[in-house]
């Protein structure tokens, strides 16, 4: 399997936006996104740093409920 990619807040936030998720919520350096299933997901967006690794893959699978293989075909498409 491809490794996780290297995601700024802001970049993953757009992403999720893309896939369906709302912004309902900003408070601080945090951004709350909401499904219309009822999904919910918080995005830390601190200036200039990434996502850690295991956060990323905790936010995939448990939150954005999604494979991680799934996630990286849909950002690799979404990336172009």
């Amino acid at each position: 399997m491809a490794k996780l990619p290297v995601l700024r807040g802001k970049e993953l936030i757009a992403f999720l936006e893309s896939n369906g998720f709302k912004v309902i919520r900003a408070k601080g350096s945090h951004v709350r996104l909401a499904s219309e299933d009822g999904r919910l997901v918080t995005v830390p967006t601190h200036a200039g740093k990434t996502i850690p690794k295991g956060l990323l893959r905790k936010i995939v699978r448990e939150d954005v409920e999604m494979t991680l293989g799934k996630f990286l075909n849909l950002y690799e498409m979404w990336k172009r």
